[in-house]
């Protein structure tokens, strides 16, 4: 059965949540538990086909899906001598993206069975994380640079109203239109760049336009473009001022997901430098270029991060921060381009730590989610001694606390020692900038773990209890991932990282598809 369903699971995986966003508004009409049944049940079904996709991916190879065709394999009509159809091309980087982007979204709505149920609007909060689940699989999953734009559109939207979630809030409708503005400021880049590129090849599948690229000034000018919208979009300094303000003023299950949504951002931006430019371009000079927007970001996240008193805010800084280490760890893979060699090992570095991103700061924004829904603030001055009430929410914040700093044995100390000695061989004093960096990260969070969950009991909290067993169960969740893949990074580096980052290095194999 399996075997006839493998072929179309890249267009099912998409397919089957643009259901869901619809009927699940339907059956919201019937009732809110037929609702909150049936999307358990369409993203229990999208997890295992993603699932099934991985492992044949793993161990076949990349796989291409073309919509219209009368075969899902075939690329284009006979006769023809370029591809004119819609095209996913799926290989071992996307599909990595694909798992770490359904997964996290299982979570979240684990996590907001219970407190969403406080709001109105709930039908439509389902609607759009479903919205919000296809622009980023089908960002991941296209192969071709117009679908690419439609997606992020869809996305952009979703996400906007999302963070508007709060809507008796001014603060959430300010930081909704910031980021609608940087969206459409980083969709407009987007479509200017496929103009470029169709204006001079006729076609915008990125396979084909790699193959027959130029590199000429058009063509460097669209690679700028680019660069800039997807380093926006994923929250790079200097183009980050809307990352605080959405997380802030996002339910924390929203910022769970939205740190997903920045992350396939940074995907888009591999796809660009790796596959369609590839060694086209001055790969030393990019790399210094993206090495440098790493460092920004993570300076100014850091130093940011200490002087926030909101906690949503104070995450989303160090998400800035977080960004910058991918960032950092891309430059430097892009700038010693091979597969072999530091270069390489900073590439599944970066790789490898856009997994742990996910989940680190997915956990912490679910901890300040929590504590948002047991208490009704956000205010680390108006927060204390919780720790006596919500045991178990403050292990979880313990746990994503560790991750985040880079110790043993959580998974973001795995990752960043792989950054700190690739980026050691490249440029030493931007190692040690990334090692501070992790420090100051430290005291930010253990000012926060003393501000949130230690210090005197104030008497309005006396009365707070632990949060519902559904959000525990999220929390615990990404909890066990974080904790299992730092103590066996090996598995997870070998069988899941390395082949993604072949991916990249080894352009040939998905450019060679069509």
């Amino acid at each position: 059965m399996f075997e006839n369903l493998v072929p179309h699971l890249p267009i099912l995986i998409i397919a089957i949540p643009l259901f869901g966003a619809f009927a699940s508004y339907l059956f919201s009409k019937v009732s809110d538990k037929a609702r909150d049944v049936f999307a358990f049940i369409v993203l229990g079904v999208t997890e295992f086909l993603v699932l099934v996709l991985g492992k044949d991916i793993y161990t076949n190879g990349l796989r291409v899906y073309t919509l219209g065709a009368t075969s899902a394999e075939l690329t284009a009509p006979t006769g023809y001598i370029m591809p004119v159809r819609i095209i996913l091309e799926v290989d071992a980087l996307s599909i990595f993206m694909g798992i770490i982007t359904v997964t996290v979204a299982f979570i979240v709505f684990i996590f907001s069975l219970k407190p969403m149920k406080e709001y109105s609007g709930t039908d439509k909060y389902y609607t759009l994380m479903f919205l919000l689940l296809v622009g980023m699989l089908g960002i991941e999953f296209t192969g071709d640079l117009f679908n690419l734009f439609v997606f992020l559109e869809i996305a952009s939207i979703a996400g906007a109203a999302l963070v508007a979630f709060f809507t008796h809030r001014d603060e959430s409708a300010e930081a909704a239109f910031k980021y609608v503005v940087i969206c459409s400021l980083g969709a407009l880049l987007v479509l200017f760049a496929v103009a470029l590129f169709y204006g001079q090849y006729d076609a915008l599948n990125i396979a084909y336009l790699a193959n027959v690229m130029k590199y000429s000034l058009l063509d460097k000018i669209a690679f700028c473009v680019l660069l800039c919208a997807f380093a926006m979009k994923a929250g790079s300094a200097p183009m980050h001022m809307w990352k605080p303000d959405a997380y802030g003023e996002a339910p924390g299950p929203v910022a769970a997901i939205l740190v997903t949504a920045s992350l396939v951002s940074m995907y888009a931006l591999l796809r660009v430098c790796f596959t369609l430019y590839g060694r086209g371009l001055n790969t030393e000079v990019i790399g210094w270029i993206i090495t440098v927007l790493g460092l920004l970001s993570i300076f100014i996240g850091v130093t940011m991060a200490l002087i926030q008193n909101n906690f949503g805010r104070l995450i989303g800084y160090t998400a800035v921060a977080e960004v910058g280490f991918i960032l950092l760890a891309a430059g430097v893979g892009f700038a010693g381009f091979s597969s072999t060699g530091f270069g390489f090992t900073a590439l599944q570095a970066g790789l490898f730590h856009i997994l742990n991103d996910a989940l680190d700061l997915g956990l912490l924004f679910l901890v300040s989610g929590a504590v948002l829904h047991a208490t009704g603030k956000r205010n680390l001055n108006e927060l204390s001694g919780l720790a006596r009430n919500m045991k178990y929410t403050c292990i979880f914040f313990i746990v994503g606390l560790c991750a985040v700093a880079g110790l043993p044995p959580m998974n973001g100390f795995a990752s960043k020692l792989m950054i700190y000695e690739s980026v050691y061989q490249f440029n030493p004093v931007f190692s040690i900038i990334a090692i501070l960096a992790s420090i100051f990260m430290l005291a930010v969070f253990v000012k926060v773990f003393y501000s949130v969950f230690l210090g005197p009991e104030l008497k309005e909290f006396s009365s707070v209890k632990e949060v519902p067993a559904s959000m525990l169960l999220a929390m615990g969740a990404l909890a066990v991932l974080i904790i299992v893949i730092g103590l066996c990074p090996d598995i997870f580096v070998n069988n899941v990282i390395n082949p993604a980052a072949r991916a990249l290095i080894d352009y040939g194999i998905y450019r060679g598809v069509v």
